[in-house]
């Protein structure tokens, strides 16, 4: 027994004088993005970048959507009221559609966005969510990150409230 501890004193000792340093514990798991806790991030018609890491602890909503889409032109107006209503929501836009600047800025003039939202590349859309089969198509996303629902079609304020709750009181 006596041995055995010696021997391990000695091992110890050795060890530390060669400099080796006990393994530092592991660090903490990083975030991995996923079609249920998806990653995005985009640059913004308006000239910003938006991260949705960055809105961790709001609901957003992403909303897939085009200037010749009928039902996603019934659908600004009320975003943009929802929007502005409600601090705990983020809404971003993804305008799944081939269309220019300037051509995208003409339509605006008629059907202002008042939420950022951004032109996405129809043949290389955002990694970690679904491609449209149609369009609208909002992903609610929980304050947590993870996706709370998928809606195919037209979806409204009222929609979006009956899964968020009300809004939180001030």
């Amino acid at each position: 027994m006596i041995r055995k501890s010696l021997l391990l004193a000695m091992l110890a000792l050795i060890l530390t004088a060669c400099g080796d340093k006990p393994a530092a514990p592991p660090a903490a798991a990083a975030f991995v993005a996923s079609k249920e806790t998806p990653a995005l991030v985009v640059e913004t018609f308006q000239g910003g970048k938006f991260d949705l890491a960055d809105h961790r602890g709001k609901w957003v909503v992403v909303n897939f959507w085009a200037t010749w889409c009928a039902p996603c032109l019934k659908e600004i107006p009320d975003f943009n009221a929802f929007a502005k209503s409600r601090k705990d929501v983020q809404f971003i836009g993804l305008a799944y559609e081939e269309i220019e600047p300037a051509d995208m800025a003409a339509f605006l003039k008629d059907h202002p966005i008042d939420y950022p939202f951004a032109i996405i590349d129809v043949y290389n859309p955002p990694e970690y969510f679904e491609t449209p089969r149609g369009l609208p198509m909002t992903v609610l996303i929980a304050p947590g990150g993870k996706v709370a629902k998928t809606f195919l079609g037209p979806v409204t304020s009222a929609d979006l409230a009956g899964i968020i709750g009300p809004p939180a009181p001030q």
